[in-house]
This record gives structure tokens, sequence and C-alpha cells, in this order.
């Protein structure tokens, strides 16, 4: 076995910061841009949790997490996520922190940067009008998969390169 490993390469060294999220958009997609040009869509996700207790009891409960996607992605995301949408989310966990100016205190912020969405089902309109719902045929995830992702940020968050501005033209099918 010890001729498998790299030299100074143990397996403690390794390291994976994955997220993998299947939830409920709590906001509509809230979308800006850097300085730089490059688009920052924010949104968040409820997920459910349900379990039995030590008394016995069937527990539910959700947790809320805070989403940023950037450059292409950001785009896509505002324009097909709406609140309420059920959807996956990939991406990696990010913490950033400050100094609260009033308090002085530190402050974080942890929220995942994804890197790859697919939308899982429609809400139900308000008005009654025919919107395509979870029992829909497995196309509800096209739209997304229409994008080409490769030249995707991966979360990173201004790389000065304003050439992803280039969809001002907006030619997208929809």
């Amino acid at each position: 076995m010890e001729g498998k490993q790299k030299k100074g390469m143990t397996m403690s060294t390794r390291s994976l910061n994955k997220v993998m999220l299947i939830g409920n958009l709590t906001r509509d997609v809230e979308l800006k841009v850097t300085t730089k040009g490059t688009p920052v869509a924010t949104f968040g996700i409820a997920t459910n949790r349900s379990y039995t207790d030590s008394t016995g009891n069937q527990v539910e409960s959700a947790e809320f997490t805070n989403v940023v996607a950037w450059s292409k992605l950001a785009e896509i995301c505002e324009k097909l996520l709406k609140k309420g949408m059920k959807v996956y989310i990939e991406g990696r966990l990010s913490t950033t922190s400050w100094d609260d100016q009033a308090t002085g205190k530190k402050l974080y912020r942890t929220e995942v940067v994804a890197t790859d969405m697919m939308i899982l089902s429609y809400p139900k309109s308000m008005d009654g009008e025919n919107v395509p719902s979870d029992k829909s045929e497995s196309t509800d995830a096209a739209p997304a998969d229409d994008f080409d992702l490769s030249d995707f940020e991966n979360g990173n968050d201004e790389k000065g390169d304003d050439s992803k501005s280039e969809n001002s033209g907006d030619n997208t099918p929809f």
C-alpha cells in the first residue's frame, strides 16, 4: 500500500467541501452585478427533516440555507427560479466574517456557493393557471440544461473578467 500513495500525501491531508440540497425557495432570486460586471444571485432554500424523538413523537423541523450563484448560473437562476419552487442545488460551503460597526463584534455568514442547479418542480399557480408541477414529466429540469455552464466561475467572487457580460444581447430560447 505504501507504493500507491504519492510521497508526502496522506489520506488525512485530503478534504471535501461539497453540498447537495433539495428544497423549496423561500424567496425570489435577487440578482446584482459586481463592480467588475459579474452577475451574482442570492436566494434562500428551506429543507425539511422529520424524525422520531426519544419519547416516540414525530418531530418536523426546517433548515433555512442562504445560496449564492455567480456568473452564468446567477443569470439562469434569476430567470428561472421563483419562490416556492423545488430545486436541487449543488455547491460548496463558504463562510465570510466582518466586524459589526455598531457593536465591534465579529459576525459570520455561512452560505452555499452554487455550482449546479436543477429545477425539480414549479409552484402551484395562485390564479388557477395551469403551471407544471412535481407530477409533470421529467422535462422540468430541461431549461437549466440548455445552458453551457463550462464557463461558470465556480464560486469565485470576482475574476475581473468582464467577458461574462457578453449575454447582453440575450439570445436565450425563452
